[in-house]
């Protein structure tokens, strides 16, 4: 082959690359989560996975260290998407707050007791006058532990002893034995129970399909962008039901302060208990069940617009693709 018809080929090729959507209109993203939490584990998939690269997006991951502090960035437009809970986005929404929730993230209420070893648990009314390890509130954790006490006519100030600690720490005083009972979020569950701590409740079976962390946008989103964010996401689902292994090695490689055991064991139970979705749709009831914890602690007056506050027209297509 001559050197022009060379030059000329490799400049076809190039005007071809160059006209692809991923590379010719990369968007660049800003997505704020509220920790850098095993619960946002389709985050990660989607990023290490290249996902969001295939979808034409430059994302920039950031943490807040806080979920209020994660939707603030979106409200004021530091950031285009965040990942927390939706029940901070519904309650902001409450209070005139532009923003709604466009993919699913965790759909299972993502909280286990345990207790230690020799402690005799048969139901949750066995727990009454011990002591007590929580995440301090405001926490799904704990909000979920006090609306169960309440469904047992159990008062939470009154018939138990909370020891409320940072989220994340609550392995710390319940392995050193300060109580006999710790309510908690993965890995902080498995690390106890690689120390011997039993599991006695799990939320996830209790509840079912439960609305717990979702991306959240403003309202007036760019909706291209925002259709790739979220198509990106529906691959990393798509990704952790067939590749529970490779999952469980993107995990390792997030968390890679962890024992890879307690890594393995906390994905592998989460993905048991449906915790992780099968697909970024939130169902009305899963969304109904999540809020109508926050009305019975009385964080959220009413439950919001279904419609209006589950973006489905970004939902819809992700679901759809081939």
């Amino acid at each position: 082959m001559s050197l022009p018809m060379r030059i000329a080929r490799a400049a076809a090729l190039l005007s071809l690359l160059l006209a692809s959507p991923a590379l010719a209109d990369n968007k660049k993203v800003v997505l704020s989560q509220a920790f850098q939490s095993m619960l946002y584990l389709p985050l990660y998939v989607a990023i290490d996975e290249g996902f969001f690269t295939q979808q034409g997006v430059d994302l920039t991951k950031e943490t807040a260290g806080a979920p209020t502090v994660a939707l603030s960035a979106v409200i004021s437009g530091s950031a285009q998407f965040s990942i927390h809970g939706p029940e901070w986005t519904a309650i902001a929404a409450s209070k005139g707050a532009p923003v709604d929730i466009i993919a699913n993230v965790v759909n299972g209420a993502a909280v286990w007791i345990a207790t230690a070893p020799d402690f005799k648990f048969d139901s949750i009314k066995d727990i009454k006058g011990q002591k007590v390890v929580t995440g301090l509130m405001p926490t799904t954790s704990t909000s979920l532990f006090i609306k169960l006490l309440k469904e047992n006519g159990m008062d939470a100030k009154t018939d138990v002893d909370m020891i409320q600690v940072a989220i994340g720490s609550e392995p710390g005083p319940f392995v050193a034995k300060q109580a006999d009972v710790a309510v908690m979020y993965e890995p902080g569950l498995d690390q106890a129970v690689a120390k011997g701590m039993k599991v006695v409740l799990g939320f996830p079976k209790s509840y079912g399909a439960y609305a717990f962390s979702a991306v959240t946008a403003r309202n007036d989103v760019d909706p291209d962008t925002a259709q790739r964010v979220v198509n990106a996401m529906e691959m990393a689902m798509r990704f952790m039901a067939k590749e529970q292994a490779k999952t469980v090695e993107i995990a390792k490689k997030e968390f890679p302060t962890l024992d890879p055991m307690v890594v393995e064991s906390a994905v592998k139970r989460m993905l048991a208990d449906a915790v992780y979705p099968p697909s970024v749709d939130i169902s009305a009831d899963a969304l109904k069940v999540a809020m109508d914890t926050q009305i019975a602690l009385g964080n959220l007056a009413s439950q919001p617009d279904y419609k209006a506050f589950v973006v489905k027209k970004f939902i819809e297509p992700a679901v759809a693709m081939k």
